[in-house]
């Protein structure tokens, strides 16, 4: 099933109609496949992700209700960030 156009992620109805021709790939075309680093080992060295330079955020592992969860989620992008600056105002921290 091909996906349609969506509008405002990033690319325009033009770039979209130029790669949409693209045929699907093969089971044994996606088994062939290589993580990124395996296949451009140096690249992946130049451009990889490694620990923050001056990490300000720590992770942390909480329990949200299902609800609260999908409204933050369902705001797009950042929704992380809203949970930490709604904390923030909850705890009148910032």
């Amino acid at each position: 099933m091909a996906k349609k156009f969506q509008a405002g992620r990033g690319y325009t109805k033009k770039d979209w109609d130029e790669v949409s021709d693209n045929p699907a790939l093969t089971k044994a075309q996606l088994r062939a496949g290589k993580p990124f680093a395996e296949a451009f080992p140096d690249l992946a060295k130049k451009i990889g992700r490694g620990p923050q330079k001056a990490p300000t955020k720590q992770p942390a592992t909480i329990r949200l209700d299902a609800d609260v969860l999908a409204s933050y989620r369902g705001t797009g992008p950042g929704w992380q960030g809203r949970i930490n600056a709604d904390l923030r105002k909850a705890r009148k921290l910032g």
